[in-house]
């Protein structure tokens, strides 16, 4: 697996709703088209951002199936498997069909907090049993418990974890990660307004968040800042940097979905326990925008 076909802009994609809550699939291939036409450089699926802890496993299959149709390949694929049980996310994954997705992003065990030693096995367990490779992701924002550079540094040995989506916010850390490991792992961004600076150490680019509502201007923000144009890109960051923390204020993807109503692409429905945007909240966005 080349390391080229994860540098660049993963878009954290939503998952579309329809007013009833079912699966808006209109609205979920404007979103495909565009951010594809925003040369974006893959697609992540069933993330936290997708609200995957409410769409169900039949859901899920069929989402899969519908982005892969509609994506022909055009760009690779990254499937969110990541759980708090490791037992039955391997059972998920011997029951997974995997043709077409490219790699896995596997969100860290979230609530039972386990100890370093845990994390690395639950994840050496998920390597060794995964048919593609590896992404790990660190966010302990969600998971109440951090990845170290260490544990991370250890997993990056294992042939089949390839890198990390880190979102921890620690840049020291990140910055540890960078600098320790294997050439051939991957450090993507997990934090939107700190892709470049990130990239200006070693990442490789970011799954973004934005990039569902602004996928050229943050694809192009990316680009410039891996040719090592940091002023450039530096000036479109900064364009992100009030309308960013407002998509977080009411949880993620409360607020992406806001933007993405008032462009066009789908509706801003969202599954309980997320609650739409407040009015507020999409009147302080179409102020910005």
């Amino acid at each position: 697996m080349g390391r080229e076909k994860f540098t660049g802009t993963g878009v954290a994609l939503v998952t579309p709703f329809t007013k009833e809550l079912t699966v808006d699939y209109t609205g979920l291939q404007k979103l495909l088209d565009f951010t594809l036409d925003g040369n974006v450089n893959y697609l992540v699926v069933n993330g936290t951002t997708a609200e995957s802890a409410t769409t169900t496993e039949a859901e899920k299959a069929e989402i899969l199936s519908f982005i892969k149709k509609h994506v022909q390949g055009r760009v690779p694929l990254v499937y969110g498997l990541g759980g708090n049980n490791t037992q039955q996310l391997l059972d998920t994954i011997a029951s997974t069909d995997f043709e077409g997705i490219d790699a896995i992003l596997s969100v860290s065990p979230a609530y039972n907090k386990p100890s370093q030693l845990g994390i690395y096995q639950h994840f050496l367990h998920i390597a060794d049993a995964s048919p593609v490779p590896v992404i790990l992701y660190n966010v302990p924002g969600r998971t109440s418990s951090n990845i170290t550079a260490d544990t991370t540094l250890k997993l990056a040995l294992h042939d089949n974890i390839i890198g990390i989506k880190e979102a921890s916010g620690n840049m020291e850390q990140c910055m540890s990660i960078a600098k320790h490991k294997p050439e051939q792992f991957i450090l993507i961004s997990g934090d939107d307004l700190l892709t470049v600076p990130m990239i200006s150490f070693g990442a490789e680019g970011a799954i973004s968040v934005l990039a569902n509502a602004f996928p050229e201007k943050f694809s192009e923000m990316v680009q410039l800042a891996l040719a090592g144009n940091f002023k450039q890109a530096a000036s479109l960051l900064h364009s992100f940097i009030d309308i960013n923390p407002l998509l977080y204020e009411e949880s993620n993807p409360v607020g992406v979905k806001a933007l993405l109503e008032r462009f066009g692409i789908c509706s801003a429905n969202v599954r309980l326990p997320l609650l739409e945007a407040t009015s507020g909240l999409k009147n302080r966005l179409e102020k910005l925008l």
